[in-house]
């Protein structure tokens, strides 16, 4: 792999860490998957609105509206990608005018903000990072000493570089990234003695597992735990204010202003001005993920539009990527170009995907009406919701990962055969629903299949029982209460107030 042919990741909310250790080409993927991963927040945070079928349709149509729009977007671009080197080429064409002479200072925004609280749960040394990238032997990540002193004939100095320059000025050589109390079991006793004089004056970091001697596995997972309780708290709070606020008049003029459209004759720009809207909100939060989970639960119970909501994510998918832009431009020489061209790459596929899938009415109509079939599915089978997370962000990926590993020949041999079943089921939807009289009277349903093949309800029960069993979701998702069970009359409008959204 060429030197000038590598480029680096970054993940949001991440330190900025530059790793050439993969070539710009298999990044480009990695972008793409990325895009489409990044969604699965908005659809765990629409199942806190799964208590009322209504508004969990309109949440989880809003949740997945992403999501299509991303695989949409992939389904297209990856194959041209592949074929072409369409982002490839493009950036490069873009990085052969800048100069990699130039540095920029980091902007910071909600970090500021957010920084010291998580500073005080937990660290993490950039080093280790690094290290583990390369294929580096790491006994831990967490960051245990914050501030260093080197004595220096008799006098301390004040330094902050990784702890393995120091030993080596001592003639020691620790493959570990930081140094804290454990460590020097298998050292001398010199060994010991003087990684003892070199730390005594060492300051440790303040976060809660500064001090702690359990390993990064347990302390991962009890964090996991953490986040994932308050990220429940927090989604049941924001449901039940909303449901507290967004009532009477003050609900109808919110839902007049946010739906609102320009004045004639400027109406037809209303959605453009909604996506550098939600490209200005996400730029300041630095997270797509947080401005459309926010977004969620407002379209759940009424406030916002599907169709709103739709330009508003758009603008949420470009405003990330400056959060990478700007990380890229921290760096200096050839690591700022090779930066900026994954960053490049990460805007230009998003940008792209908008010019294919909003201008054009018709085609802006295919992620939404996506949507919505989740949508209404959902509200109907309500443990479709899990099921359609462990597929697509699970099962789906891995299949394609497994799959890829044979080369072309088995990704045609299986992916092949899928797609047109895909292609000869979309055209006959479309017949269906469209033109029916064009169609033999057999065809003109899926009946003539087994039922088990066009229709969830043979699952229903068994998934039903699952539920119960499991014992989660069991009053909102599950209950047979007659208020939330599906009449026709009820299904039938449900449905209509689905086509009906503006």
């Amino acid at each position: 792999m060429q030197e000038k042919d590598r480029g680096s990741l970054r993940g949001e909310g991440w330190e900025e860490i530059w790793i050439e250790i993969i070539s710009v080409k298999a990044t480009i993927p990695l972008v793409m998957g990325a895009n489409i991963g990044t969604s699965i927040t908005n659809t765990i945070v629409s199942l806190a609105q799964a208590g009322d079928r209504n508004e969990f349709r309109r949440a989880f149509a809003a949740a997945t509206i992403l999501d299509m729009f991303n695989w949409l977007t992939v389904l297209i671009l990856l194959p041209l990608e592949a074929a072409s080197g369409y982002l490839y080429r493009l950036t490069g064409a873009i990085m052969d005018g800048i100069s990699g002479n130039t540095k920029f200072d980091r902007i910071e925004l909600l970090q500021v903000i957010t920084r010291p609280f998580t500073d005080l749960i937990i660290e993490l040394d950039s080093e280790c990072l690094k290290k583990i990238a390369n294929g580096d032997d790491v006994e831990s990540l967490v960051k245990r000493w914050c501030e260093k002193t080197l004595p220096v004939n008799g006098s301390h100095g004040f330094f902050t570089p990784d702890p393995s320059q120091l030993l080596d000025a001592h003639n020691m050589s620790m493959g570990e990234c930081s140094i804290n109390t454990e460590l020097g079991v298998n050292a001398s006793s010199t060994e010991k003695q003087i990684i003892g004089n070199l730390t005594k004056d060492w300051k440790k970091c303040h976060h809660v597992f500064a001090n702690s001697s359990l390993n990064d596995t347990l302390i991962g997972v009890i964090l996991l735990v953490i986040s994932l309780v308050v990220l429940c708290f927090c989604l049941i709070s924001i449901v039940k204010i909303l449901h507290t606020v967004m009532k009477g008049n003050t609900a109808k003029i919110i839902k007049k202003m946010v739906n609102a459209k320009l004045p004639s004759p400027f109406g037809f720009l209303t959605g453009y001005l909604a996506i550098l809207v939600g490209t200005a909100l996400t730029f300041l939060v630095q997270s797509s993920s947080i401005f459309t989970s926010t977004l969620t639960p407002l379209v759940g119970v009424g406030v916002i539009s599907l169709k709103r909501m739709y330009p508003l994510t758009l603008g949420a998918n470009i405003g990330t990527t400056f959060t990478a832009v700007m990380a890229a431009m921290t760096s200096s020489g050839e690591s700022l170009k090779l930066a900026l061209r994954i960053a490049f790459c990460h805007l230009f596929f998003n940008v792209s995907g908008i010019l294919i899938w909003y201008p054009i009415p018709y085609l802006r109509k295919v992620p939404i009406g996506l949507s919505k079939s989740l949508g209404n599915t959902t509200a109907k089978y309500r443990w479709f919701a899990i099921v359609y997370l462990i597929t697509m962000f699970l099962l789906l990926p891995g299949l394609v990962f497994v799959v890829s590993l044979g080369g072309w020949p088995a990704w045609v041999g299986v992916f092949g055969p899928i797609g047109l079943v895909l292609i000869f089921v979309i055209i006959m939807n479309i017949l269906q629903k469209k033109l029916p009289s064009y169609l033999p009277e057999k065809l003109r349903t899926w009946d003539f299949l087994p039922l088990w093949m066009h229709s969830l309800e043979p699952y229903d029960r068994p998934m039903t029982a699952i539920g119960r069993w499991f014992g989660k979701l069991k009053r909102c998702s599950f209950s047979k209460e007659k208020n939330n069970t599906l009449t026709p009359q009820t299904n039938f409008a449900m449905k209509s107030s689905m086509e009906s959204i503006p």
